[in-house]
């Protein structure tokens, strides 16, 4: 496999660049101090002249990178054998043979550099006993040794080079998925949540409108005075779903709450809004003697899930009235919605059809779930229905207890 430059290896290539041309510049003083005016010197030196510039302009003369291209092939193929020619002529050019494994081994795959290892080690064991002119076991398994331990060396940093860049680009390709991933959940989890304030807002109005303009067209000719009510009921709810849909583009809260007055007022004003001919909407509050402000958002989940309640009521439960009751207690907020309707079977709601029952309720766990919260629902066919929304709260503390008073 080619084998491209990597940046954590950029430094051992400037050493062996370093070592080359030490090993180079040391064989040819050598050479010049010990064998002063041979016919060979001006080939030594033009040689070695070439070695160095062929080295110096490697990167130009072989292409960028590392890969073994032919323009590459042809460049290492050139500096070996004149680096052959060289030890050939002077034997002490062989230990710029290291240099060159390093050389054939980044740019080879791992079998071919081997071989070439093995041929550069060949000739400077040769060189090594021209210079020595006896044998030497030392001169025998000294090249070779250094050969194995530099070829070791540089292939297993190569390996772990390339484990760790394969780590890297799983990581990378990890946390894109993981973005992509969180993308995805954020842009459900925002539908999931325009869903819920359409239905629990802009739907439910909808809804009102069109049961009270149907109710007028009943009536229209026989009670016109009736039928005029129904349609000024209907305008009071657009008017009232208008102010809930500019609210909703600007994630603003609820129009109720937005008028001031808390909790306790949204829910009168809903119930002021709900009643009717046909059905009446009280509200209670239980909480002793005050009722403490809560956070806005349990104020908004808790109005948000007394409208959807409303509309089941209105489109489901044919009930004459409800009850709205909200307690407060030390550890938590519980909105109780009673009707007197006729009721249904709670452990046949998840077979409902979709549209029918099914789509209020998952609403408003939801919500009530990214509050910590819990919705429950009793009830029983012809036994009207209790929906309990439970949020909990920080524990409140009463300055008037020592225990309980700040210290």
């Amino acid at each position: 496999m080619p084998k491209p430059y990597a940046p954590d290896t950029q430094w051992l290539g400037a050493v062996m660049h370093v070592a080359f041309f030490l090993l180079l510049g040391g064989a040819l003083a050598r050479f010049l101090l010990r064998h002063p005016g041979e016919p060979r010197t001006p080939w030594i030196l033009a040689l070695s002249l070439a070695l160095a510039v062929l080295h110096l302009l490697g990167p130009v003369l072989s292409g960028p990178g590392a890969r073994p291209t032919r323009r590459r092939l042809a460049w290492l193929g050139l500096v070996v054998v004149v680096w052959m020619v060289l030890v050939v002529l002077a034997p002490s050019f062989s230990w710029c043979a290291v240099p060159l494994f390093y050389t054939g081994l980044r740019t080879l795959p791992a079998r071919a550099a081997l071989v070439l290892v093995t041929v550069l080690t060949v000739f400077v064991v040769a060189a090594q006993f021209r210079l020595a002119g006896r044998f030497d076991p030392n001169l025998l398994l000294a090249p070779p040794a250094v050969a194995a331990i530099a070829a070791a060396v540089f292939l297993h940093t190569e390996r772990q080079a390339a484990r760790q860049r394969a780590l890297i680009d799983d990581l990378i390709r990890t946390r894109r998925e993981l973005a992509a991933a969180e993308r995805r959940e954020g842009t459900l989890a925002e539908r999931q949540r325009l869903s819920r304030e359409i239905h629990d807002s802009l739907a439910q109005g909808l809804s009102s409108q069109r049961m009270l303009l149907q109710a007028a067209e009943r009536v229209w000719e026989s009670d016109p005075g009736k039928a005029r009510t129904h349609v000024r009921g209907a305008a009071s709810v657009a008017e009232h779903n208008l102010t809930e849909a500019r609210r909703f583009v600007h994630d603003l809260a609820p129009a109720d709450l937005a008028r001031g007055g808390g909790l306790q007022a949204a829910l009168r004003a809903l119930a002021a809004r709900e009643s009717g001919d046909q059905l009446t909407v009280r509200v209670h509050v239980d909480d002793g003697a005050r009722v403490p402000p809560l956070p806005d958002r349990v104020q908004s989940a808790l109005l948000r899930v007394a409208q959807g309640a409303l509309a089941n009521v209105r489109e489901h439960a044919d009930a004459s009235t409800v009850a709205l009751t909200l307690t407060l207690l030390d550890d938590q907020a519980v909105l109780d919605v009673t009707d007197d309707g006729q009721g249904f079977d709670p452990a046949a709601l998840p077979d409902a059809p979709a549209g029918v029952r099914g789509h209020g309720l998952p609403a408003m766990r939801a919500r009530l779930r990214q509050l910590g919260g819990a919705l429950t629902v009793e009830s029983a066919p012809g036994e009207g229905t209790v929906l309990s929304a439970a949020v909990p709260l920080a524990p409140r503390t009463d300055p008037a207890d020592p225990l309980e008073a700040p210290r």
